[in-house]
C-alpha cells in the first residue's frame, strides 16, 4: 500500500472515531422526560419513579413522570440524577441522587464506591417493576436505558443485596403504597368558579325589576349545648369518680379478644417535588471520550509526520 493511502486511511479512521465519541458523548447526556407533581400520575397514565435511601437512613422518594420515557430518563429529570460505571458507562446505574435530599448528593459516596468497575451483588442498585393494577415487584432484566414503563406502573430502585435472579433482597415496600391510586389527575390549576353570576352585557332587556322582593329569611338562635350525662348510679359511702375534660376512657376489649398488632415498620414514603435539575456527573463517560481523543491525538500525529516525510524525500 502506498503512503498516500496509508495517510488517507488514517485520515478516515480518525474521522470515523472523531464521529462515534461526539455522537457517544450526545447519547450519553441525560434526556428530559417531564416531571410532573405526584397528583398527574393516575392508575392508568404516567408513572411513579420511587428510590429508596434508607440504606442511609433517607426515606423513599416518590416522584411522576410522563410516558412514554425509560427508566434512565426518570431517573436524571426533576431534580433527580445518576452516574454510572466507568467499567460499563451510564446504562448501569452505580449512584442515584436528589437534589431535595442531601444537597442532591449521590449514593454510595465515592468513598463507598468509586464506582469504577462494575458494583458487587451485595451493594448495588437493583431495578423493580410493578405494572398497572398488579402489586408484585418483578425483577428487571433490562438496563434502565431499554425499558419503557407502562402508564400507571411503578419504577423502583433499592440498594443493598439482591441476586441476579431477584429473589434475595426483594423490597420493603410494595407497589400499592407507592403507586397512584386516583383515576384523574389532582393538584393541578383550581378550576373557574361557573357558579357566579356574570353582569348582563349592556342594552339588553332583562324585563321589570321586581317591585316586592322576597322577604329576607327569619335569623335563627344556635340550639343550646347537650347536657351532660348523667353519672351512673354509686354505691352507698363511697366516692364519687371524677374524671377530668382531658381524660378519656379506652374502652375494655371483651375477655379472649386477641390484642390489637403492632403497625409493621417499614421505610417512610416521602413525595418527592419536581425540583430544578441535579448537576449531573458526566464521569461516568468521560473514560471513553478521553480514549477517542487520545485516539484522534494519535492519529492526526500520524497524518501529519506522514505528510511531512513526503515532503522531504
Amino acid at each position: 500500500m502506498s503512503r498516500e493511502r496509508i495517510v488517507r486511511a488514517l485520515a478516515r479512521t480518525a474521522a470515523a472515531l472523531g464521529l462515534t465519541v461526539a455522537a457517544f458523548a450526545a447519547t450519553a447526556a441525560p434526556a428530559g422526560a417531564a416531571p410532573q407533581p405526584m397528583g398527574q400520575c393516575t392508575t392508568s397514565s404516567g408513572v411513579v419513579l420511587a428510590v429508596d435511601f434508607s440504606h442511609w437512613g433517607g426515606p423513599v422518594y416518590r416522584a411522576c413522570g410522563t410516558t412514554p420515557t425509560t427508566g434512565y430518563e426518570l431517573l436524571n429529570q426533576g431534580g433527580w440524577a445518576t452516574t454510572g460505571t466507568g467499567h460499563d458507562g451510564p446504562a448501569f446505574i452505580c449512584r442515584i441522587g436528589y437534589s431535595g435530599y442531601q444537597g442532591g448528593r449521590q449514593f454510595p459516596t465515592p468513598q463507598q464506591d468509586d464506582c469504577v468497575l462494575t458494583p458487587p451483588a451485595s451493594a448495588y442498585w437493583s431495578y423493580w417493576h410493578a405494572d398497572p393494577g398488579q402489586n408484585t415487584w418483578q425483577y428487571s432484566q433490562l438496563g434502565a436505558m431499554l425499558y419503557k414503563p407502562e402508564p400507571g406502573g411503578v419504577d423502583l430502585w433499592i440498594f443493598g443485596a439482591t441476586n441476579v435472579e431477584g429473589t434475595e433482597g426483594k423490597p420493603a415496600v410494595t407497589p400499592d403504597q407507592l403507586r397512584a391510586h386516583n383515576t384523574q389527575p389532582t393538584g393541578g390549576p383550581a378550576p373557574q368558579d361557573t357558579r357566579t353570576a356574570k353582569p348582563p352585557p349592556p342594552n339588553v332587556n332583562t324585563g321589570p325589576k321586581p317591585e316586592n322582593p322576597p322577604p329576607a329569611a327569619p335569623a335563627t338562635t344556635p340550639p343550646p349545648p347537650p347536657l351532660p350525662p348523667a353519672a351512673s348510679p354509686t354505691a352507698p359511702g363511697s366516692p364519687s369518680p371524677s374524671v377530668s375534660p382531658s381524660e378519656s376512657i379506652a374502652p375494655t376489649p371483651p375477655a379472649g379478644a386477641p390484642a390489637a398488632a403492632a403497625p409493621a415498620p417499614g421505610p417512610q414514603v416521602v413525595e418527592a417535588a419536581p425540583a430544578a435539575d441535579a448537576e449531573h456527573d458526566a464521569g461516568s463517560y468521560l473514560p471513553a471520550v478521553a480514549t477517542g481523543a487520545l485516539v484522534l491525538l494519535i492519529g492526526g500525529a500520524a497524518v501529519y509526520a506522514a505528510k511531512r516525510r513526503r515532503r522531504t524525500e
